[in-house]
């Protein structure tokens, strides 16, 4: 016969206010809001309107979270030097980029950023951003266009690209930037432009992008050297948005084979690609990426028809799945 009197499950806390840090699954009683509460994960993972750009614009790079995004550069038609803050509901002009470009890598927070690479002509220039102004720094070794990067202001990782000039040739070139310096490191497996990419300077993920066919090649950095890994379910390039960490990646828009816009969404949970049901409103490419893998931004692109469509100003905020404090029901 079972004995119940040994079994004992989780205590439900007594409390006068919501715990500071609950750990996933916890359940606890608010005296003051006489509400039973939970702390759970809430899957909404969809995109909402954001507050749109003051000028349209395509290939801006972006850096920063949902609610505290920078965007610089970008063409609008041509090349300029804008950088734009968010502040999660508005949109505020700050110092401009040095050298005007479009299509650079960049990397960093809305206060703390990187540019480097870029066109047109294809550009060394690698500059960074301290809140309020931008201050010219060592040029890269080489001179490429649509190169994708990743990481900090001091610590950031610059890989692929393409050549300015004839035969306009994908790059496989990565290089490790220490603050003052860039240095040559070992290359990307699949050369390429136009990719996404997010993570650290020694935990990286390189995704999607132009071979110069479409491409959905996925790869892994550890600080030393690249790893092919699983690919994505849907081929896109010419700079598709792409937000997070090596182990939790977000990939969404671009362009499809041979040159259709897509708001296709897809989440990276280390190990394989899963498309959300759920895609951007604007379908677009050429897009500026800023976030993590449950709030991220994409503002402006451009939309079909190719080569370069109609450019947009909206913006679109994604809301992943995450922990949450939430009122528990009985019945």
């Amino acid at each position: 016969m079972t004995q119940y009197t040994g079994i004992q499950g989780q205590n439900i806390l007594i409390v006068s206010s919501d715990p500071a840090n609950p750990v996933e699954g916890q359940i606890w009683y608010n005296t003051t809001s006489n509400l039973l509460k939970g702390y759970k994960y809430v899957s909404t993972n969809s995109w909402a309107t954001g507050t749109v750009l003051p000028t349209s614009t395509r290939y801006a790079t972006g850096s920063g979270t949902k609610t505290a995004a920078l965007i610089f550069g970008g063409l609008a038609p041509g090349a300029v030097a804008t950088t734009l803050k968010y502040n999660g509901s508005s949109w505020t002009s700050t110092g401009s980029l040095n050298t005007a470009r479009a299509g650079a890598g960049g990397a960093g927070t809305q206060t703390a950023s990187l540019a480097f690479s870029g066109f047109p002509g294809g550009q060394q220039a690698t500059e960074s951003f301290d809140g309020t102004n931008w201050t010219n720094l060592a040029n890269m070794n080489q001179t490429v266009v649509q190169r994708q990067g990743f990481g900090i202001q001091t610590a950031a990782i610059a890989a692929g690209g393409q050549l300015p000039a004839s035969p306009f040739a994908t790059v496989n070139n990565t290089e490790s930037w220490n603050g003052s310096s860039w240095t040559n490191v070992n290359t990307i497996n699949t050369a390429r432009n136009g990719a996404a990419g997010c993570g650290i300077q020694t935990a990286g993920l390189l995704f999607l992008g132009n071979t110069p066919t479409r491409t959905a090649a996925t790869e892994s950095w550890n600080g030393t050297s690249w790893t092919s890994v699983n690919s994505a379910n849907t081929s896109r390039g010419n700079t598709p948005g792409g937000a997070g960490t090596q182990t939790a990646a977000l990939a969404w828009g671009g362009a499809l084979p041979p040159n259709a816009a897509t708001g296709a969404t897809e989440l990276w949970n280390g190990t394989s690609w899963t498309t959300n049901p759920n895609s951007m409103g604007t379908a677009r490419y050429q897009t500026s990426s800023s976030g993590t893998q449950t709030s991220a931004l994409g503002a402006g692109g451009v939309t079909y028809p190719p080569p370069a469509g109609p450019l947009v100003n909206n913006v679109e905020e994604w809301t992943g799945a995450s922990l949450t404090t939430v009122t528990l029901t009985t019945s």
